[in-house]
């Protein structure tokens, strides 16, 4: 596959139209984000104790179903008893009460361009999470203000990631990207948005270096690793490569040790197998995600694959939706759609975790979750609790996040009718509470 439609751009949605103005507001602030949510680790800022309130007339989603139920949030979390003290009281008119959804793969939210109408977007389709998983730290920083804070979008960044010489996303940087982006003081973009990792000894070299960049989790890259050696020192093959799978067991290593997590990028079911046997985390795309038309044999995996993964507890972020905003020709279309779906099918039938994320720059999950609600693999209830649980799961294993429950942030969305019955639901997002307060949208014009 050419590797500069890695960029996975919508047409038309590479920029926005300048000088719109965006305002949050909220009713009150609530708990900070935490230290996890936070670009390079950094700390939180202090913020008000968020207003007592008692919802009243909603159906709360449970995991399994919507129940009529008077629920509480005191302190920014949510609460079955009422409080000592009488809190505001919010009439929800029957709606239907979801957790906020998740965005586990995008490189939306990355820099300064755009960022308020990009978490405006966020925002609006009820995303509250996100995660980057290929970024530039001295990038992300300049709007570290703007995020991870109880009226934005939480967001956790990979920073660089890792690679092999002349692998992805090397060519990307180096002959697509810089016309957008500035490359570090040599000119190029290594050691900023990329490492070069191809021994064993270069990671041990390159592993402060990488640690130094305070990054939130490991990215990286395994690409048609059956057929490592023949595309190693191969030109034709620039940028469309990746690491060593015994490398990448090293990075993984390294990383666990360091109590970071590990997220891959793949293309093929053989990168998938590689990534499983070198213990990974997450496992960035489903095989087939945008496959080559030339070899279909490359990415269905195999019910061991799906067994193996689901054992192992590997979370699997879809981004399905590239090949329906890539690949123009019908035939090449439907042969990608068939082979995700039956990755899809063996993956949830062997109950491996799955997450939601586009890969599309300009859209948000939103894109993604209908994508994959099309591909009519997975019933609205599991859709719901994959964007829900599973997503938000995946972004911040440590936070009390992606359910209905006492003592998790008090954050949800409430709906104008029941996903479970009409997917479409997800769409009308009547009331958004994020961390205690409410958030309303006002988006001025030009």
């Amino acid at each position: 596959m050419d590797e500069m439609r890695r960029m996975h751009v919508v047409p038309g949605l590479w920029s926005f139209a300048a000088g719109c103005v965006l305002v949050f507001s909220v009713v009150q602030a609530g708990p900070p984000a935490g230290k996890a949510g936070v670009p390079g680790g950094a700390g939180v800022v202090s913020t008000p104790t968020p207003k007592s309130y008692r919802f009243v007339n909603g159906e709360w989603f449970d995991g399994k179903r919507f129940r009529r139920r008077v629920v509480f949030a005191v302190g920014g979390v949510l609460t079955s008893k009422a409080p000592a003290a009488a809190g505001e009281v919010v009439d929800l008119k029957g709606g239907f009460v979801v957790p906020p959804f998740g965005d586990a793969h995008n490189h939306y939210i990355a820099g300064p361009h755009d960022i308020e109408k990009i978490l405006h977007q966020y925002l609006g389709d009820g995303i509250f999470y996100a995660k980057n998983p290929a970024s530039i730290r001295r990038d992300t920083l300049r709007i570290k203000d703007l995020i991870n804070k109880p009226d934005s979008v939480d967001v956790v960044f990979a920073n660089g990631g890792i690679t092999a010489s002349g692998g992805h996303p090397v060519r990307l940087y180096e002959e697509t990207l810089r016309k957008v982006k500035t490359p570090g003081p040599d000119g190029s973009f290594d050691n900023l948005a990329y490492y070069i990792i191809d021994t064993d000894g270069d990671l041990e070299k390159k592993w402060p270096v990488i640690l130094a960049d305070a990054p939130d989790f490991i990215k990286a890259h395994l690409l048609y690793s059956e057929e490592f050696v023949k595309r190693r020192d191969d030109p034709a093959y620039y940028g469309s490569k990746g690491l060593d799978p015994r490398v990448l067991a090293s990075i993984v290593a390294k990383a666990h040790a360091s109590h970071l997590r590990v997220s891959c990028h793949i293309e093929t079911a053989a990168d998938f197998r590689n990534a499983l046997a070198a213990g990974v985390d997450e496992i960035n795309h489903l095989p087939g995600y945008y496959p080559d038309a030339a070899h279909p044999d490359w990415f269905p995996i195999t019910g061991q694959d799906a067994a193996l993964a689901a054992r192992k507890g590997v979370v699997v972020v879809t981004t399905t939706y590239v090949s329906q905003a890539e690949i123009k020709k019908p035939q090449e279309l439907e042969q990608a759609r068939a082979v995700q779906a039956h990755n899809l099918r063996l993956l949830h039938e062997a109950g491996v975790k799955l997450a939601v994320g586009p890969d599309v720059y300009g859209v948000t999950a939103l894109a993604e979750a209908m994508s994959l609600h099309d591909l009519n693999v997975l019933d609205n209830l599991t859709l719901l609790k994959m964007w829900c649980e599973t997503t938000a799961g995946t972004i911040f294993p440590a936070r009390k996040i992606g359910r209905l429950e006492d003592g998790y942030e008090a954050s949800f969305l409430v709906l104008g009718g029941n996903p479970i019955d009409n997917f479409e639901s997800v769409k009308d997002i009547r009331m958004r509470f994020k961390q205690g307060a409410f958030i309303r949208l006002d988006q001025g014009g030009p």
